[in-house]
Parts: structure tokens; C-alpha cells; sequence
């Protein structure tokens, strides 16, 4: 014969035991006041006593809210798209829905907000948004917002606002001290622009450079996150009389335009010139680009996300506003020693192909 199911405990049942009303033992749980200590201890352990759990799904139930979590992305973005496919997984095990809405040049992020939260969407995750703090701030007015791959300041412990990112300057250092350690001196940036983290990994990249004693070196060329902006790059510094016989890329996307340029015009990557990407995405590992890069773990950056926002719905601001991971050095083929100091610009074809 089958075991009979054992009932699970409920809130009733704590409050029959502790001789108080449901209601009270309801405020106990959520932390709000209106019971003496004594009462609030006496629930709480015969909570823990009986193996009382709240029930999240009841709760949101009882409040009103979705339990479908309204996802910002790029889809433009190699690294955003590896976030999205493990934010499924991280969101199903938690009994919670996720509904997509891509930015897009002619589609602000304001729009983008509008349609999650018409969908009725509980909590946000934005991926690498690029509005600015106060746009961001008033969002978490009307939802709970998780900002992934982007560094806020000052957040506001009473607020629904919550970070989840890779420590970037971290990450650069390591790229800059790895390639100063091959021989490498005359080392360039390609910054991101306007992209999220950009400035954040350009300042550690001066940085990593003045405290390698080169900061005569310091070269940061303007670039944007993608590929067209990598290529301009590239273009750029073969123009120069003088190549670099490194550069730091401010993601692998815009690294991948710098090493087609590059490529095409006849340059020899490492042997001439260096190149280094950030993100580590599944592209850079592709035996035909092989790219060094900064790897940040996308599958936890996911998994922080999805938590942070199930525990703002369910608990209201989180404790850890700014969840900070730590990257990671990858190193591949497109990097080596330096040969013979600043690669000159004889040899390379005067005809660029962009």
C-alpha cells in the first residue's frame, strides 16, 4: 500500500499553534511590524518547528502579480543572446515565464519597457541598457528592475533596483597585465563608445597602463560594441605610420572587425599585431578565430538575474543590490610575444577592403 502524502504545513497552522490570528502571523513572516518581540519570536519558531514554508505562488497570487519576467535584449549582441538562453532554464526552475522584447535602433527602450509591463509582466531584466540612472530609477517605481552588465551608483536600499555584472575593470587589468607580461608596450584600446561598460573598461584600461609605467602608450581609439566600429578601427591604425603591437578590444564583436580588416589587409595576427576581445563569447572559441578574450560567465550573470528579480517580487528590494562576478583571462591564438618591436606599416596593402 502507498504512503499516504503528508500534508504540507500552512500559515493557518502556524497560527493555530502560536494562538494568533492568521493576519498577525502574515505580518510576522513578512517582516512588518505590529506583534511584541516575544509573539514574533514564538511564531517564527514554530514556523521553522512544523517546516513552514511561505508559498511564493500563493503570494503573488494574492498580490496581483505575474509571474512572467519581462526580458530587455539586443539581439544584436552575440553576448546578450548566450544571457537570454540561460535565463529560460534559471526562470523555469523557479515556476516563473519569460517574455522577450528587443531594442532596436528605431525602437527605444522606453517602448520597449511599455510593452513588458502591458504584457503584465512582474519584474524586468534589462540587458546592458543604456538609459541613464534616473530613467532606470523611475522604472523600478512601477517593477522591480534588474539591470545585468552595467555598473549603477548610489542605489537606493528602499528601491526595487538591482545589479548583476562582471567586474570589468578587473577584467581589463587582467587583459593589459597578460599582454605588458608578453613584451607588449605599445598597446591600443577600442573603446565601446556609448555601449554599457565602455567607460568603465576604458578608465581600467589607462589605468592598467600608467600603473605598467606606459602611460605615454595610452592610445584609445572611439569605437562602439559591433563590428562596423572594430573595421573603422582597424582602418584607423593602418593608416598610422606605425602599428600597435597590441590591441585590446572593447568586446569580442568589435574585436572580430578589427581581426577581418586586418586579416585582408595582410596583417599578421599575432605575429605582427596582438589582439584581445572581452566576453569570451561562443563565437571567439571558433577554431578559425581563436580569440583571446576576457571571459564573464554568462550562465551566472543569468542565474543572479533571475533571483534578484523573483526575490524583489516575492520580498521587495534585496539585500545585495550589486551582484559583482569575477572574469576570467582566456587565452588563444590571436596572441603572442611581440616580434621586434612596433610592427611597421611596409608591407601592408595600401587597398583596405572594409
Amino acid at each position: 500500500m502507498s504512503t499516504p502524502r503528508r500534508r504540507r504545513p500552512t500559515m493557518a497552522d502556524v497560527a493555530e499553534r502560536a494562538g494568533v490570528s492568521r493576519t498577525l502571523v502574515s505580518f510576522i513572516l513578512d517582516g512588518k511590524p505590529g506583534a511584541s518581540d516575544e509573539t514574533r519570536r514564538r511564531v517564527l519558531a514554530i514556523a521553522d518547528e512544523i517546516g513552514y514554508r511561505p508559498d511564493s505562488a500563493a503570494r503573488l497570487l494574492a498580490q496581483g502579480r505575474s509571474r512572467t519576467l519581462g526580458v530587455m535584449t539586443d539581439v544584436r549582441q552575440l553576448f546578450q543572446a548566450e544571457l537570454v538562453t540561460h535565463i529560460y532554464p534559471a526562470a523555469e526552475r523557479l515556476g516563473y515565464e519569460v517574455l522577450l522584447s528587443a531594442n532596436l535602433p528605431d525602437r527605444t527602450e522606453a517602448t520597449v519597457v511599455d510593452s513588458l509591463l502591458s504584457h503584465r509582466c512582474g519584474a524586468l531584466i534589462l540587458l546592458g541598457p543604456t538609459g541613464d540612472q534616473s530613467f532606470l530609477e523611475k522604472l523600478a517605481q512601477r517593477a522591480p528592475v534588474v539591470v545585468a552588465c552595467r555598473r549603477l551608483t548610489g542605489l537606493n536600499q528602499q528601491t526595487p533596483l538591482a545589479t548583476v555584472r562582471t567586474n570589468d575593470a578587473k577584467g581589463i587589468r587582467q587583459a593589459v597585465d597578460y599582454l605588458v607580461g608578453l613584451g607588449h608596450r605599445r598597446i591600443h584600446h577600442v573603446d565601446g563608445g556609448r555601449d554599457p561598460g565602455s567607460a568603465d573598461r576604458s578608465r581600467a584600461y589607462k589605468a592598467a597602463m600608467r600603473a605598467h609605467g606606459l602611460a605615454e602608450e595610452i592610445e584609445v581609439i572611439p569605437g562602439a560594441h559591433n563590428e562596423d566600429a572594430g573595421a573603422a578601427a582597424a582602418r584607423a591604425m593602418l593608416a598610422a605610420p606605425t602599428l600597435p603591437t597590441a590591441v585590446l578590444a572593447g568586446n569580442d564583436r568589435c574585436a572580430l572587425g578589427i581581426l577581418d580588416v586586418f586579416t585582408r589587409a595582410g596583417v599578421d595576427v599575432p605575429a605582427q599585431v596582438s589582439l584581445m576581445g572581452y566576453d569570451d563569447t561562443r563565437l571567439s572559441e571558433n577554431p578559425r578565430i581563436d580569440l583571446s578574450t576576457i571571459h564573464q560567465d554568462a550562465a551566472e550573470i543569468a542565474r543572479h538575474a533571475v533571483q534578484l528579480a523573483v526575490q524583489m517580487l516575492v520580498e521587495g528590494p534585496p539585500h545585495a543590490m550589486d551582484v559583482v562576478l569575477e572574469p576570467t583571462l582566456v587565452v588563444r591564438g590571436t596572441t603572442a610575444p611581440p616580434r621586434g618591436g612596433p610592427a611597421a606599416r611596409s608591407g601592408i596593402a595600401d587597398t583596405i577592403e572594409g
